[in-house]
């Protein structure tokens, strides 16, 4: 007869397992993808990122089928026809994956280490961040503008995770302002994510716990008469009130 030890001595091993041969599988995909996506820079941006796309997909098939971690989506209506500036909790490195195959075509807003790492860099490369230098606030705040207002003209989307790294569950980051006032200045609205991702792949997490990551997209804030702050004010609040509300 299996003790109660024995079987979470298993499980734990099962557990660590799956998570050792995603792992594995997402690092030879990126270094496969980070070697291809310099090939592919002739092309149109759209057929670049469909084409990136499809690391996100194949990581997430294989989330799901190897470490049983699956995820839904709630309030897809709220998504508009256009482009705008997406805002989106960052607690794991699962919305880096989910958020290129909502919003299509996008580019994100990163910190600009992101793009000296080998192979990594390269495929980040294809997709035309903008990439920042988040110790010179004033000059990251007018670049997000610069360049994020010609990608929301050619009706691609700027993803931005305001708070600039991952927090853990239940710890709220100061969230940077530059998606708001490149909403404000192109007249353009946010559009709030939340998620509780990282109750399941933790930020620097190795192990992938099994479950249904849940993702909420909110109503668009339209920037109109307001301010830069207080959209900014009015997407946290959103986003927190949100979190906490799938994490009970």
């Amino acid at each position: 007869m299996i003790s109660h030890l024995d079987r979470t001595l298993w499980q734990k091993t099962e557990l660590i397992f799956r998570s050792v041969v995603f792992n594995l599988i997402q690092l030879f995909s990126t270094l496969i993808f980070g070697v291809l996506c310099p090939l592919i820079w002739p092309l149109p941006f759209r057929f670049r990122h469909r084409f990136t796309a499809l690391w996100a997909y194949l990581n997430l098939w294989c989330l799901a089928k190897i470490c049983l971690l699956t995820y839904q989506v709630e309030g897809k209506e709220n998504i508009p026809a256009t482009a705008g500036v997406v805002l989106c909790k960052h607690e794991s490195s699962w919305e880096t994956l989910v958020l290129q195959i909502i919003f299509r075509p996008q580019v994100w807003v990163l910190k600009r280490e992101l793009m000296w790492i080998p192979f990594l860099g390269w495929a980040l490369a294809a997709l035309r961040p903008i990439a920042i230098d988040r110790k010179t606030t004033h000059r990251a705040l007018w670049k997000v503008v610069e360049q994020g207002r010609p990608c929301l003209d050619a009706g691609i989307w700027v993803t931005i995770f305001p708070e600039g790294t991952r927090v853990a569950p239940g710890e709220k980051g100061n969230y940077f302002s530059g998606g708001a006032l490149l909403a404000k200045r192109s007249g353009r609205f946010v559009v709030p994510v939340a998620h509780n991702a990282g109750d399941f792949w933790p930020r620097h997490g190795f192990i992938k716990n099994p479950g249904i990551i849940r993702l909420v997209i909110g109503a668009p804030i339209e920037s109109g008469d307001l301010s830069a702050a207080r959209i900014n004010a009015l997407s946290k609040e959103w986003i927190e009130n949100t979190v906490e509300r799938i994490r009970k």
